[in-house]
């Protein structure tokens, strides 16, 4: 079967100038008119797109099970120690974290948190705690 070598997802914006400085300044981005990338395109890839009007900009809903945002974008990173400094790196560039680092115990541990974009879409990331340190 072929292989996907890469995907982007599509985030139509409120604005489109705003959301390209977040995802360069913050999230430490590639960004140019075409994509914002981080750590290629086996990275995080997105697509902005400027919507026409406000009401084409729409996030996932809160989830009415524990009141916290529904991810739109999740992203898997190696171990928990990579996720603590991602989440010192975001936070330190004025990320705005909307689920704090927490652990889930059931299984095999995973430990996650989450930020928001200009446009409240919700950037989530996560991993289990293998090869850490």
């Amino acid at each position: 079967m072929p292989k996907i070598h890469s995907s982007l997802k599509v985030l139509l914006v409120s604005d489109l100038e705003m959301s390209m400085m977040f995802y360069k300044d913050v999230m430490g981005c590639e960004v140019t008119e075409w994509w914002a990338i981080r750590d290629g395109f086996s990275g995080l890839g997105i697509k902005l797109i400027q919507a026409d009007t406000t009401g084409e900009v729409r996030p996932n809903r809160i989830s009415t099970e524990n009141n916290s945002p529904v991810p739109d974008i999740y992203c898997y990173v190696e171990n928990w120690y990579v996720l603590d400094e991602l989440y010192k790196e975001l936070k330190s560039k004025g990320a705005k974290v909307v689920i704090e680092p927490w652990i889930d115990q059931g299984g095999r541990p995973w430990k996650e948190f989450a930020i928001v974009d200009p446009d409240n879409y919700c950037i989530a990331f996560g991993g289990t705690n293998s090869q850490a340190g």
